[in-house]
């Protein structure tokens, strides 16, 4: 199942996704998507309407970041094997997975616009496939880490590169501008792609077209029930917590010269399991 969250004339609501239509759960179970998500309402909402009549056509709806209010946004930094290779600094592949941060503000909904701030011109892109919490818990066994998943989103986990070397030790500044992501389009709920499809997802991004980022989770240094395994230790994972997994190599600061986002450009990421988020820069006024 497909889980959307949007807008229609100002009121935001949420609902599955049937077609080129959205049946809006929403109304029909009295409580926000976040809250469906908490109280583990999500697919026994959908599951109880996916027979009832459409309510709104997807070309008209706004869409928003598919979870209103996440506790937490992680971000896995270096995650697939060829972007270690792509530092070229000589250095072995990690032991354990690099951490950050990022707030909601940071992100927009699908179609909606991303935005370079006035303080950089180095906006670049990078795709990410996104876990999205459904249960909870500390010191999440391996073998169990998947069971405490709702499902899989996708994230353009924006970035100003130069902000990201502002401090010595820490990324967040070039990792939070506000609407420098997005995530999105939906939810694909956990059922929908196994386990053993999991270790084996294809991403790409393409800007303007042009094929920028391709590969797949089976170069993942750390998989998703390791992270979720990993980072459970010292987070209390909650439902709605959202875990950016990692971009591959080809962002736009590794070209030669480097190929920042300009506005206008519209970039595209793609997984066939999940969907494709697409979203057109535009400039901060």
């Amino acid at each position: 199942m497909k889980i959307v969250r949007y807008s229609i004339e100002g009121q935001s609501s949420w609902g599955l996704v049937r077609g080129d239509a959205v049946t809006d759960l929403g109304a029909r179970g009295g409580c926000s998507l976040d809250e469906a998500l908490r109280h583990g309402k999500m697919e026994q909402l959908a599951a109880a309407h996916s027979e009832a009549e459409a309510d709104v056509a997807l070309s008209d709806i706004r869409f928003e970041p598919p979870v209103a209010s996440p506790e937490k946004i992680i971000c896995i930094g270096i995650n697939y094997a060829k972007r270690n290779e792509e530092y070229k600094d000589g250095s072995s592949a990690p032991q354990n997975p690099s951490v950050f941060m990022r707030t909601p503000d940071s992100l927009v909904g699908h179609g909606q616009p991303i935005l370079r701030p006035p303080e950089s011109e180095q906006l670049d892109y990078e795709g990410e496939i996104v876990m999205v919490i459904g249960k909870g818990g500390r010191r999440i066994q391996r073998a169990n880490a998947l069971a405490h998943l709702a499902g899989y989103t996708l994230m353009n986990e924006g970035s100003i590169r130069d902000w990201l070397r502002h401090a010595k030790f820490n990324v967040t500044q070039g990792k939070n501008f506000v609407a420098s992501g997005s995530c999105g389009p939906w939810i694909v709920t956990a059922d929908e792609i196994s386990p053993e499809q999991a270790l084996n997802l294809h991403l790409s991004t393409h800007v303007n077209g042009e094929l920028r980022q391709d590969d797949t989770t089976a170069n993942l240094l750390f998989p998703f029930d390791f992270l979720i395994a990993y980072l459970s230790q010292f987070f209390h994972l909650k439902a709605g917590d959202l875990i950016a997994t990692g971009t591959p190599n080809g962002a736009g600061a590794r070209f030669d010269p480097p190929k920042y986002l300009q506005p206008g450009d519209e970039v595209r990421i793609t997984v066939d399991q999940i969907g494709t988020l697409s979203n057109v820069v535009d400039d901060e006024f």
